[in-house]
């Protein structure tokens, strides 16, 4: 794998674990019962993303080293993902005898 390749990866996997942990433990300008004119009510009041970036950081490291292995090691390749590969474009069709 190549270093640009580790760093889209390792890229994908961060953002896709701070879209999940961005709504957890979210205060809204609503339930505050202080909602700012021309904002939404749903907006958050303080959505500490300083605090959850360091967090998904320390998640999407971990999970980024254990995918690099797996791709590294060769335990997942791309031929397991190839079907039209492994079953080809006639294996459907009879076989004349």
């Amino acid at each position: 794998m190549a270093i640009t390749s580790a760093l889209v990866l390792l890229a994908v996997i961060w953002f896709m674990v701070f879209f999940i942990v961005l709504p957890l433990r979210l205060t809204t300008q609503d339930e505050a019962g202080d909602v700012v004119p021309g904002t939404q009510r749903s907006a958050p009041t303080n959505p500490r993303l300083k605090r959850k970036a360091v967090l998904v950081t320390a998640i999407a490291v971990p999970l980024w080293v254990v995918v690099s292995a797996i791709i590294l090691t060769g335990t997942v390749t791309v031929d397991d993902f190839d079907l039209f590969h492994r079953f080809g474009p006639d294996s459907g069709q009879i076989t004349p005898q």
